[in-house]
């Protein structure tokens, strides 16, 4: 009988459930107008590698924190959610450049910045004493 814990279980066919799931969301609007646009296509396609990386390990750090309840955990499950948020945020400037504009701030600093906080915040929860 097929259960969900099982599917969190097995790593292997979580992560292909989460690549497959990512790719085919994002197949027509970002990765299809471009694909014959060069070098450009590599550019996105790092991006999304990036994003389904990022989903993959914080739905493992989510799936740890429910069954252990530790602020480490808690702590790396917020920073691959801030990751996340900063490959979204640069895969939408890499394939619409110049459309969404937040004034004095591109989103290529945006993106940036968000890494930089996800990555301090995954230190904070290596570093941390529990």
């Amino acid at each position: 009988m097929f259960r969900i814990q099982n599917l969190i279980e097995s790593k292997s066919s979580l992560f292909g459930i989460v690549i497959a799931t990512i790719i085919g969301s994002l197949a027509v609007p970002v990765i299809l107008p471009h694909i014959f646009h060069g070098f450009h296509i590599y550019h996105i396609l790092l991006h999304v590698t990036g994003i389904c990386v990022a989903v993959f390990l914080g739905v493992l750090a989510v799936v740890a924190y429910s069954k252990l309840h530790t602020k480490r955990l808690l702590l790396s499950a917020i920073a691959f959610s801030i990751f996340i948020a900063a490959e979204s945020v640069v895969l939408i400037d890499a394939t619409w450049p110049g459309i969404y504009d937040l004034r004095s701030l591109s989103l290529l600093e945006l993106g940036h910045m968000l890494t930089i906080t996800s990555l301090a915040v995954l230190a904070g929860g290596v570093f941390r004493n529990d």
